[in-house]
């Protein structure tokens, strides 16, 4: 697969280095990382939290991105906890094969998500998520490993 260059103008379009403040509330800022309320959100309090420079994957951040980001995520799912909810999903994604658009944006960010028991998410998708995971069996183990070479 080809590798994207992150270059001005993926910069200038990004939605996450130029904030729209009118449409985007701004939670936290720090050094390194922003936290957002996500806009579009699946449910209410939905937190993205954002490296502030450009990167699309974890792998490109900086030691200090990674503590800052890392920490902030911890710091805020512990907010959401308190305050918000009785659960939350921590997500991070990275589809390079989707086209960017309103719900998919070429900039890492970090979802946290407040859960309850059989909330919204949980009634409109995770209930059909038992058909989806399978036993792992020995074959599949060992094809993978020494394959992928992990």
């Amino acid at each position: 697969m080809k590798k994207r260059q992150n270059n001005e103008s993926n910069i200038k379009t990004c939605p996450f280095c130029t904030i729209d403040t009118k449409r985007t509330k701004i939670i936290n800022s720090k050094p390194y990382t922003i936290v957002i309320l996500s806009n579009p959100r699946l449910v209410p309090g939905h937190l993205l939290v954002i490296p502030k420079r450009h990167v699309e994957k974890l792998s490109e951040l900086i030691e200090e991105e990674k503590n800052e980001l890392c920490n902030t995520v911890i710091e805020f799912q512990e907010k959401i906890l308190l305050r918000v909810s009785s659960g939350c999903d921590v997500r991070q994604n990275y589809r390079p094969f989707l086209k960017e658009g309103r719900l998919k944006v070429d900039h890492l960010h970090i979802h946290l998500i407040p859960r309850e028991f059989k909330d919204d998410i949980f009634r409109h998708i995770q209930i059909f998520e038992n058909n989806l995971f399978k036993e792992l069996d020995e074959k599949e183990i060992k094809n993978f490993l020494f394959k992928k070479n992990l």
